[in-house]
């Protein structure tokens, strides 16, 4: 996979914030960002294993009308000559313009079906998926979950944790579907901590980052914990508050700030700092799971 060769390890940046320093508190940057200029972060490292078993099939995942994962998988099966099919959430968009996120994905190649959302929230039960591949047209397809979050992708995530072992206390990352977070921890050397913040309201993300480690490693590994606070009402859901926050982070540090998660991640760090929840000595790495699309 010549087209997805990536950069690796990605680089850890600290950057000088007061908010961190008045607090006695060092922030770093895992820069997954630029892994990659189109599988950027944790898309690389969780499609190219999935990527590498689909094994030449036409590969079919799920995922929002803003899904970065739909976008991810795309870019990949243009650059690898993969046919990808987009199950979307939300059969009302089928008639409508789409979006930027979902041009991108099909001026990609990627094919689009729409389907209602009592639908896709069973996408995991075996009949209804058997159905959306039917009606999809793609019953041979290699499936990839939502996300990208299975047992395939938590081990490849799991890397990202060894590339940080010894580097930091926290590590903390922004969470959609777990998996980032399942295998990061898993990573992770004695002493040190993950932190993930949902970008997703509704509290149901800890029992799946369990489910994915017990796929993946036959139990839970690690020490992490989730802090639900900082999603600002649910996904892709950017308020003016969060708008501006990223807008000064990346002033301050010549950073490109991602919005749907990278900038919640960062405004979740900066108060917890704030609150005092890391003791003074503690050094913080967060991990840049993407950029903004253009």
């Amino acid at each position: 996979m010549t087209d997805l060769r990536p950069r690796l390890p990605s680089p850890l940046q600290e950057v000088a914030d007061d908010r961190f320093a008045r607090h006695g508190v060092r922030l770093l940057l895992k820069r997954d960002d630029l892994i990659h200029p189109e599988l950027i972060g944790n898309k690389w490292r969780k499609l190219v294993p999935n990527l590498t078993a689909a094994a030449g099939r036409t590969v079919l995942t799920f995922g929002g009308a803003w899904s970065n994962h739909l976008r991810a998988t795309a870019a990949a099966g243009r650059l690898l000559g993969l046919r990808t099919v987009g199950v979307v959430r939300g059969d009302e968009l089928a008639g409508r313009p789409l979006n930027p996120s979902l041009a991108r994905c099909a001026a990609d190649g990627m094919r689009l079906h729409f389907v209602d959302r009592a639908t896709y929230r069973r996408k995991a039960d075996p009949e209804s998926l058997a159905a959306v591949l039917r009606t999809a047209g793609a019953e041979d397809a290699y499936v990839v979950p939502e996300g990208g979050s299975n047992a395939l992708a938590v081990a490849g995530c799991r890397v990202l944790g060894e590339e940080l072992r010894g580097r930091a206390d926290v590590v903390a990352v922004a969470c959609g579907t777990g998996g980032t977070l399942a295998g990061l921890a898993a990573g992770l050397g004695p002493g040190q901590r993950a932190l993930g913040v949902p970008v997703l309201k509704g509290g149901f993300l800890e029992e799946e980052i369990r489910a994915l480690q017990q796929e993946a490693f036959g139990g839970r590994r690690g020490d992490w914990r989730l802090d639900d606070r900082f999603h600002f009402g649910g996904y892709a859901r950017v308020p003016p508050e969060l708008e501006t926050f990223a807008e000064d982070f990346a002033g301050r540090h010549a950073v490109p700030v991602e919005r749907l998660y990278v900038a919640k991640l960062l405004y979740g760090l900066v108060a917890l700092a704030g609150e005092g929840a890391f003791p003074r000595g503690t050094a913080v790495a967060a991990v840049v799971t993407g950029r903004p699309f253009p």
